[in-house]
């Protein structure tokens, strides 16, 4: 991954055909799509994939129920090859969150009670934590992590808050907030020593990262959940839930079906009539990456892609706002451990202090600006996130430092005129 800063623009991705790389997929031509990180994008061969399955299902729903636990079952097989897991320790879930909470409805109390999570997690999950701890009477305790931290700071700012009532510990591999990795490996390898469940939430890891599950199911994390359909590009609700270690077998699906006197991951395969057309249509999305640039091109193009819009969007926070509001480099941000594809570029004070603040904003520019941008929020601070895909260029970004970036000063300054602050 990139940690220099990239100062010149990567040559747009084409297709084969030599048609610019977002013509094969669907996104509104009135907006500037520069969250790919939220929810991702479905490319169109794969929507034509989905929506075949689905006429075959409605044509013959008597037939298609039935015959669906063996297709699920091949497809995990290609989609385990492709997150570099076991098919056996594979199980489909809709998101990240539905993997947490499965894990969070099948483990028992053992201990204390008590669940470790990170200020950088995901809010979601972290609020299912809270939930679970209430059920067993325990608690959430939460490791506070730098933004800047080093990958062994973080370890030792996580295992710090571990103790003797921890029952669960919850770490992301990516996290969302502030697009940064965390040291999932050395974290997962002293918690397995210590004989303490570990779930990481890898929600953005697959498509992004070359090998997301190296080092962790396996040896170092018992349970593993990550979206293909955010970088994968998969059909949205299409997530894995990868499970290893001796609680394993203790997952269920959160439906009761007639799959559940099966083993796991089988009796995930089967949960009454919910729509899996978006698990069988994933492999069309990924080999279509494959099949267009090659994932590992890909992978370049966008963290040379999200490197230079960090460039050129600090840059521009830089020389067009009031004097005071950036520090020196602009809104450029240490996360300690970059993420190749996913870069943060620091707001002027007044925008986005706060998760609430920074999806209003993310909404406003939307509406006003023509632009879908990530905004968040970490301890205190607004942030751009910058999550680049391929159907991205260099313009999508230099339009956002011309266009939007005097007008995010504007509203910067309105609201701290507004809150009485300098």
């Amino acid at each position: 991954m990139s940690e220099t800063e990239v100062t010149t623009a990567p040559s747009p991705l084409l297709l084969a055909n030599g048609r610019p790389a977002d013509r094969a997929w669907s996104l509104d031509p009135a907006l500037r799509h520069l969250n790919h990180g939220s929810f991702g994008a479905v490319p169109l061969v794969a929507q034509e994939r989905q929506n075949q399955l689905r006429a075959e299902m409605e044509r013959s729903p008597v037939v298609w129920f039935p015959a669906l636990p063996p297709r699920l079952a091949a497809t995990r097989v290609d989609l385990a090859a492709f997150l570099g897991a076991a098919p056996d320790d594979l199980a489909l879930v809709p998101n990240a969150s539905a993997g947490a909470s499965v894990v969070y409805a099948s483990l028992t109390r053992r201990r204390g009670g008590e669940i470790l999570v990170t200020d950088h997690g995901y809010g979601a999950v972290t609020m299912g934590a809270e939930r679970l701890a209430r059920r067993w009477g325990g608690r959430v305790r939460t490791a506070e992590v730098p933004l800047d931290a080093d990958e062994r700071q973080a370890y030792e700012a996580v295992i710090a808050e571990v103790s003797d009532a921890t029952d669960l510990v919850v770490v992301d591999q990516i996290t969302s907030p502030t697009a940064r990795l965390m040291p999932v490996e050395l974290i997962g390898a002293e918690l397995r020593r210590r004989g303490i469940p570990f779930l990481v939430d890898a929600a953005h890891a697959p498509g992004l990262l070359d090998a997301p599950l190296a080092g962790a199911t396996g040896g170092t994390c018992d349970f593993w959940v990550g979206n293909l359909h955010k970088w994968g590009c998969a059909p949205r609700g299409t997530a894995a839930l990868v499970a290893g270690g001796p609680w394993r077998d203790q997952l269920y699906p959160l439906i009761d079906s007639w799959g559940a006197p099966d083993p796991y991951p089988d009796r995930f395969d089967q949960q009454g009539t919910l729509d899996a057309t978006s698990y069988l249509a994933a492999p069309t999305a990924l080999d279509f990456i494959e099949r267009a640039w090659g994932w590992d091109t890909a992978r370049r193009y966008m963290d040379d892609l999200a490197g230079y819009a960090e460039h050129v969007i600090g840059a521009a926070f830089a020389e067009k706002t009031d004097a005071g509001e950036m520090t020196d480099g602009g809104g450029r941000v240490d996360v300690g451990m970059p993420v190749p594809g996913m870069r943060l570029v620091r707001l002027p004070p007044g925008l986005g202090a706060t998760r609430v603040e920074a999806d209003a904003l993310r909404d406003r520019v939307a509406l006003e600006l023509g632009v879908e941008a990530a905004f968040t929020s970490f301890g205190g601070v607004g942030y751009l996130r910058v999550s680049a895909h391929v159907y991205n260029t260099a313009a999508d970004y230099e339009y956002f430092a011309e266009a939007c970036v005097p007008v995010l000063g504007d509203w910067a300054r309105a609201a701290r005129e507004q809150h009485g602050t300098p």
